[in-house]
């Protein structure tokens, strides 16, 4: 099992966290960043900006490095570096892809979320996007 490069888009408006719930996959059913594996021959940014819009319908600018984890399974290795994303028009996100849903979440709700991905209100707590976690 080799490792395998993948990304996050994290998305912050009006106090509000942008998440989808998983529809298939090694997290399906649960809530995280919109994200998924880099393409050969694409780049982070052009992977970032690639799921987001496939997961939400939304477009987006790919900003800075937020911060980077790794999951480890029985069947898999993900080393998925997270970005700011700047949405160009913050509407309501459609599911698609392999979202089953997509949401905006108040960020002071975000940590208390049933399902949400293990590990991610304390990875945007650490990150300074969350100011709580449970």
């Amino acid at each position: 099992m080799r490792p395998e490069v993948c990304v996050g888009a994290v998305a912050v408006e009006d106090g509000r966290l942008l998440l989808v719930r998983r529809g298939r996959g090694v997290a399906a059913g649960e809530w995280s960043v919109p994200g998924g594996r880099v393409e050969p021959g694409e780049t982070v940014g052009e992977a970032v900006v690639r799921e987001l819009a496939e997961e939400t319908g939304l477009e987006g600018l790919c900003g800075r490095l937020l911060g980077w984890v790794e999951r480890i399974g029985d069947d898999h290795h993900f080393v998925i570096l997270d970005f700011v994303v700047e949405i160009l028009d913050p509407v309501d996100p459609v599911a698609g892809d392999d979202a089953a849903e997509a949401a905006w979440v108040p960020l002071h709700e975000v940590a208390e979320m049933p399902n949400l991905v293990d590990g991610l209100a304390e990875f945007l707590h650490e990150h300074g996007v969350l100011n709580v976690i449970v």
